[in-house]
């Protein structure tokens, strides 16, 4: 029975694409490991860019620092 999560960061992930991720990653397992899909688990969670950081900053702010400003 195995269990996947993915995190990745709440910024306009779809709902397609995440359909496509559990599909995909239970599709690895049966491929690699030979696992029954109707027990394999995939869970997204989706982390707001303030809660993930590397770096020593958040992502929020990595972001702000590398957008390019305003032109004069």
């Amino acid at each position: 029975m195995p269990y996947v999560n993915i995190r990745v960061t709440r910024d306009g992930v779809t709902a397609e694409q995440k359909a496509r991720l559990i599909e995909g990653t239970t599709q690895l397992l049966v491929d690699v490991l030979g696992k029954d899909p109707q027990t394999t688990f995939v869970v997204i969670d989706e982390v707001d860019t303030d809660n993930w950081g590397v770096g020593g900053q958040s992502i929020t702010a990595l972001r702000a620092a590398r957008a390019p400003g305003p032109e004069a």
